[in-house]
């Protein structure tokens, strides 16, 4: 697994054990990380782009807080950084 892949993993990792997070925020992440875990190298630019996806639509939701918010864009560009070729 790529350096920056688990570097996305263990930040979506950390945002999913925030108190803050709302539970249907956690659900989420936790599938955006079994996700990560379990892409291979073939599919890793379709995954990318269905997780950049599901982080845009996590963004908008209106229970989130700002900062966690921004936590979210960071992490798609974290993955949007990604080399996939």
């Amino acid at each position: 697994m790529n350096e920056q892949l688990e570097e996305v993993i263990e930040y979506v990792t950390e945002l999913e054990q925030d108190s803050n997070v709302p539970r249907n925020i956690k659900n989420k992440l936790s599938a955006i990380v079994k996700l990560l875990k379990s892409s291979n190298n073939e599919d890793l630019s379709l995954t990318i782009n269905k997780l950049l996806s599901d982080l845009d639509e996590i963004s908008g939701d209106a229970n989130l807080d700002q900062f966690t918010r921004q936590q979210i864009w960071s992490i798609s560009s974290m993955l949007e950084g990604i080399e996939t070729a």
